[in-house]
């Protein structure tokens, strides 16, 4: 499979990602009563797999980017990875145990990513920027991929990061009642 096949595939599933995180946002924050309670009633049970399913799926992007697609990840980068991956472990082991007492720390974690996430795509977009130590063989300013125009390696991360602190933030657990 081609580097630029799998990072459409990917581009379209972050596509459907983003989407659903704007629709989950605005149910959570714009609607109230029934409609929220229908939401978390839908999606909170199943809340920690879905983002254990899409950490992972960015692990494995991150995973064929460097070792099939021979990409080399910056600094940046790395830091990402380091938050991704540890995320997937959490999330795939708090699943198996329907433990949604995870949340404080997958927040944080997730969270610390997207910033970093965000800030690499500042770098990319606008070179100036002060990146720390990058390399000369991997530049954090580097554009390696770029799918649509716009969705490059931080977008795709960025976006994993902000899915998992939204399907966090509806995470119900055996025993939880859903708040309206």
């Amino acid at each position: 499979m081609s580097l630029f096949t799998v990072a459409t595939f990917l581009a379209i599933l972050a596509i459907f990602a983003a989407v659903a995180d704007v629709v989950l946002i605005a149910i959570a924050t714009l609607v109230g009563g029934p409609a929220r309670r229908a939401m978390r009633d839908a999606i909170g049970p199943y809340a920690l797999w879905m983002a254990a399913l899409v950490a992972a799926t960015a692990m494995a992007g991150s995973l064929y980017f460097s070792e099939v697609a021979h990409l080399e990840p910056c600094v940046l980068c790395w830091y990402q990875r380091i938050a991704m991956y540890a995320l997937t472990v959490v999330l795939v082991v708090a699943a198996m145990r329907r433990d949604v007492g995870v949340r404080p720390y997958v927040m944080a974690l997730a969270g610390i990513g997207a910033v970093i996430s965000a800030y690499h795509i500042a770098v990319q977009r606008l070179p100036g920027l002060p990146s720390g130590s990058c390399s000369l063989t991997a530049p954090c300013s580097a554009i390696q991929v770029e799918v649509f125009g716009a969705i490059t390696i931080p977008v795709l991360a960025l976006i994993g990061f902000v899915s998992v602190l939204t399907l966090m933030a509806v995470a119900v657990g055996p025993g939880d009642e859903v708040r309206a």
